[in-house]
């Protein structure tokens, strides 16, 4: 079995070395860790580039423009080589080792799509977490909760049954939408989330950001529940 772990990058520079060292503990030898420079315009490339030849089964996909998160992680998925595959974030706030407590859920062989459950987050966190979950369950009809918790881990036969999907912080939402309207067997398992030591959200960074965030997936669950039934 091979396992691919995809980490999409955005102007995480101050961050890699620390990144790659925590990456370098797992000690899954049929394991490859995919970093993907997603349109960086701080330096994060040629840091990439100057140590990755260092770290065996570390390898790089480079875009040269950012068209969202979801695109730097279908880039990932799309040159991996695993038949378990998945993705995780490069702040760690969600710890990278995350991922083979992740795989090692594959062992009870009804399982097909994995995701952690995050405990740790500031209150208000959780207060935006909880009254998203409560909208897209009712919304969509399924019981979804903590969308954006990291690692999200699935087998290859799941991901090429993926139809369309959206290149932006949507894909969270997809990808586990999906997996219960297809009824596969979900596992989640609890995952600390920390503070953020490098750089800044993306999208994470005031009220203003959230309410935008949730303008943005509301607008995106109209068109997920018109498509995948």
């Amino acid at each position: 079995m091979i396992y691919s772990l995809v980490i999409p990058c955005f102007n995480e520079s101050d961050g890699i070395p620390k990144l790659l060292d925590r990456c370098s503990q797992i000690k899954e030898a049929n394991l490859e860790i995919i970093f993907v420079n997603n349109g960086s315009t701080d330096n994060s490339k040629e840091i990439f580039e100057e140590l990755l030849p260092n770290y065996k089964n570390f390898r790089l996909v480079n875009l040269d423009k950012n068209i969202g998160y979801g695109d730097g992680i279908l880039a990932g998925l799309n040159s991996a080589k695993g038949e378990i595959l998945g993705w995780t974030h490069a702040d760690l706030q969600t710890d990278p080792l995350d991922f083979v407590r992740a795989i090692e859920l594959f062992k009870n062989k009804n399982v097909s799509f994995v995701k952690g459950k995050r405990f740790g987050r500031p209150f208000f966190d959780n207060v935006f977490t909880f009254g998203m979950s409560l909208f897209e369950t009712f919304f969509l009809k399924r019981i979804l909760y903590d969308i954006n918790a990291q690692p999200t881990v699935f087998t290859r036969n799941f991901f090429e049954s993926w139809e369309n999907p959206p290149n932006d912080f949507s894909l969270d939402l997809y990808s586990y939408y999906f997996a219960k309207v297809k009824k596969i067997y979900i596992k989640r398992f609890p995952v600390y989330f920390g503070v953020r030591e490098f750089g800044t959200s993306s999208w994470n960074i005031n009220f203003p950001s959230k309410i935008k965030f949730i303008k943005r997936t509301i607008k995106y669950s109209f068109k997920l529940k018109k498509e995948i039934l």
